[in-house]
């Protein structure tokens, strides 16, 4: 599989919890040199306050001067950085109105983790967007771990997590897990392969060095991540089945609110 991140999409609202996910869409877009959407849906909003954070990033992470303006980020660093205002809508119907109307290839976000009550009725719009679009996801969960140092801007990238089962189908998130830590860093990250048993027949791959553990699907993944010190977990997705994940979230979402590091929501094909 060859990797291609063309153009990232970044919805933020400028607080401390967009600001590690913009850390790490800013990262990636650098390395991938790709467009970088930064898409601010508020019916008043400064461009002026954005343009400076990303430039006072890059300044940091010695990429940039204190003299270069905003102008030469495309030309000296081969990004594009495009601010998007989408007045007087919605955040879930904004971000998704642009989702539908131009390429993306990864969508980053800060979510803030809700569950319980919390969760039940404010909601997530980070949760909402991935579940009403087909588009891989990157989750930087309040609190968590990220792998990318703000103030570096260097990868921490040693150890991904790949949940897998007969459904959703895998192999795409694999491959995901495997190739993208080696296209971000340039060097080889270690992969595990956790298979909760259940009720039903184990999966199993000859390719694959899968670790079996039995125990409730969510606290099992929750808990080997925190074992095996994890800086990425790797999910395929296929969204919601039936009334009781509807209401509850299926697995990925699950785990998401209480991950201990960022989260890649990949779609099964």
């Amino acid at each position: 599989m060859e990797l291609s991140i063309r153009s990232i999409v970044h919805p933020t609202d400028f607080s401390d919890l967009s600001f590690a996910a913009f850390a790490h869409a800013l990262r990636i877009a650098l390395v991938a040199n790709s467009n970088l959407h930064l898409l601010h849906v508020a019916q008043e909003a400064d461009k002026a306050m954005a343009f400076p954070h990303a430039r006072r990033l890059l300044v940091q992470w010695g990429l940039l001067e204190e003299i270069d303006p905003p102008s030469v980020i495309a030309t000296k660093l081969g990004i594009v950085l495009e601010y998007v205002t989408l007045h007087q809508q919605k955040p879930i119907g904004g971000i998704l109105h642009f989702l539908r109307t131009h390429r993306c290839d990864l969508v980053v976000l800060g979510t803030h983790g809700r569950d319980g009550i919390d969760h039940w009725f404010k909601g997530s719009i980070a949760e909402t967007v991935f579940d009403r679009s087909a588009i891989s996801a990157l989750f930087i969960p309040r609190g968590a771990r990220g792998f990318v140092d703000p103030v570096s801007g260097d990868f921490k990238l040693r150890r991904v997590l790949v949940p897998i089962d007969r459904s959703p189908v895998p192999y795409r998130a694999i491959e995901v897990a495997r190739d993208l830590p080696h296209f971000l860093t340039g060097s080889n990250v270690e992969t595990l392969f956790l298979h909760v048993v259940g009720l039903g027949p184990r999966f199993h791959d000859a390719r694959i060095p899968i670790i079996f553990r039995p125990g409730n699907v969510v606290q099992t993944i929750l808990d080997t991540a925190v074992e095996y010190d994890v800086d990425l977990i790797c999910m395929p997705t296929a969204g919601h089945h039936g009334i009781l994940d509807a209401l509850r979230g299926d697995t990925t979402e699950r785990v998401l609110r209480h991950a201990p590091c960022p989260l890649l929501a990949i779609p099964a094909v």
